[in-house]
């Protein structure tokens, strides 16, 4: 499974919800768009000290999934798909989609424009 970005953030707040969902999942993935946004949050954070701690350790306990060659392949046919039925998505949970494709991997995120996306599964908690 992988992670979109607003998972990473309830499972650094040990949402009880996603940690049911986590539990027992034989992968959790990362896909580098996520990683990144995340990061991103962490450097604005108040809590800065803490969350670098929390991607540290949850990084040992998932793959990291990058962009490659075979990704750009899934991103150009994905947003020309997008865009020919008008309901395109932000630009980073596109990379995230393309890789989530490449992978065959469901999304766990809240974000349900995921669900626009053929060929990927959303799940939500």
């Amino acid at each position: 499974m992988i992670l979109d970005t607003n998972a990473l953030s309830a499972w650094w707040k040990s949402d009880p919800e996603i940690l049911g969902v986590l539990r027992g999942l034989p992968r959790i993935c990362v896909p580098v768009p996520a990683l990144a946004e995340f990061r991103f949050g962490v450097l604005q954070s108040t809590k800065r000290e803490a969350m670098q701690m929390l991607v540290s350790k949850a990084l040992t306990s998932t793959q990291i999934l990058t962009i490659d060659d075979g990704t750009t392949h899934h991103y150009a046919n994905l947003r020309l798909e997008l865009k020919k039925s008008g309901t395109p998505i932000p630009m980073n949970d596109l990379w995230i989609a393309a890789i989530a494709r490449q992978h065959r991997l469901p999304i766990l995120s809240r974000d349900i424009h995921f669900d626009l996306v053929e060929n990927l599964k959303r799940i939500s908690w």
